[in-house]
């Protein structure tokens, strides 16, 4: 028996060490040391940039803009960061257009040692949160489409964003109505959101300083769907034109309910508003209905690149599908920048996120990109639209360079 239990000691011994030399010779090679360092064997180091907007809910048309753009941007170049010695990867989330699910999804993007940078996000009231995680772990983020003034004016050094601030794009917006329109009583409504809130506050202060009188001042729900309460005092106060600082997805309704109730005036909104989700949700209501916009009309400025990606996602460009993929190639430059400056090796967060601010000059699809000691870009224009018809995009009224 005792001979019998040591030759079976023997034969279980061998076994044991030798799963255990397959698993540290096999198991570990496919996933980098750390998450972000080449493994033995010549596997390429990891990079990955994330991106978050919303891709479910009442703005997820932009939000997947966003996200495809900066994918295109991506995938344009993995060949390029190949050849550098690193595997250049892309990670979406979700942030629902959610403040809580923003800054729940950034500390996960914070703990992924592999991600160097962040595309996003679509809304300020995320962005302005989800930045104070970002800056904690020391990783850049680029959104191309928040607005409001408290995402850059904080100074910190994550934040950056490629379009302009509401309190460029309101006064813009003001203008149109009252030195265009000619509107003298307007009644306001705001969503009240760190965006919507803002973009009205801002249109309000300018409108009355250009001598108009605001009839009105009202806020909704986000996720509302009956404002038959709003527009009855729209009804009893008899305005001449009406703005509205909030998403599409209300927007759309608003106009809609409004067209239906017999309220004519002109009605308009901010950025939030350009988008082909206002034609799906007013449809043929959509008259008299204008927007200012931080982006250009890609599909005329660059027509062969909206092309491009509508072969490529087999979707027409949003708003920001350009602004997105934009900000991703200014992403991509820096940690370019930041590898060369690293001696070839993988950079810090912090050295991307230098580079990043450190943007000047950048020729984009879509604008012209210089970041000052803020975030905020140099080049950034407001743009006037005008839907005359239930189709997407309106017709540009007219482009307006930001002050000196």
């Amino acid at each position: 028996m005792k001979g019998k239990k040591s030759y079976v000691w023997l034969v279980s011994t061998f076994l044991i060490m030798g799963l255990l030399s397959a698993c540290n010779s096999s198991g570990n090679t496919s996933k980098p040391a750390d998450g972000n360092a080449a493994a033995a064997g010549g596997e390429l180091t990891v990079i990955k940039i994330a991106s978050q907007s919303p891709l479910s809910g009442g703005s997820a048309i932009q939000g997947e803009s966003i996200k495809l753009g900066g994918q295109m941007a991506l995938e344009e170049r993995q060949t390029e960061f190949k050849e550098l010695g690193f595997n250049l990867q892309f990670v979406p989330y979700d942030d629902q257009g959610d403040s809580k699910k923003g800054v729940a999804n950034s500390e996960l993007i914070g703990a992924d040692q592999a991600v160097l940078a962040v595309l996003g996000h679509l809304n300020s009231g995320v962005s302005i949160p989800s930045s104070v995680v970002y800056e904690k772990y020391g990783i850049p983020m680029v959104s191309p489409a928040s607005t409001a003034t408290d995402f850059t004016d904080r100074k910190l050094k994550a934040a950056n964003r490629i379009v302009a601030r509401d309190d460029f794009q309101g006064p813009a917006g003001a203008e149109y109505a009252v030195k265009t329109v000619g509107a003298k009583n307007i009644f306001v409504i705001q969503d009240k959101t760190a965006y919507g809130q803002g973009l009205a506050d801002a249109f309000r202060s300018a409108a009355e300083e250009l001598g108009a009188t605001i009839a009105g001042y009202e806020g909704i729900t986000v996720g509302e769907k009956d404002f038959n309460g709003v527009l009855n005092q729209v009804l009893s106060k008899k305005p001449d034109f009406i703005f509205f600082g909030g998403m599409y997805a209300e927007a759309g309704l608003i106009v809609k309910q409004a067209r239906e109730k017999g309220i004519t005036v002109p009605i308009m909104g901010g950025d939030a508003l350009d988008s082909s989700g206002m034609v799906d949700i007013a449809g043929d209501k959509l008259t008299e209905v204008a927007y200012s916009s931080v982006s250009t009309d890609v599909t005329k400025s660059n027509k062969e690149w909206a092309d491009k990606y509508k072969a490529k996602f087999g979707k027409s460009v949003e708003n920001y599908s350009a602004y997105a993929y934009d900000s991703m190639n200014v992403i991509l430059n820096a940690v370019e920048k930041a590898i060369e400056g690293n001696g070839g090796k993988l950079p810090t967060r912090e050295q991307v996120r230098d580079a990043v601010r450190a943007t000047t000059d950048f020729e984009g699809i879509a604008t012209k990109v210089s970041f000052d000691d803020k975030g905020d870009n140099e080049y950034a224009k407001v743009f006037i639209y005008k839907f005359d018809s239930p189709t997407y995009p309106g017709t540009m009224v007219s482009e307006i360079e930001q002050p000196k």
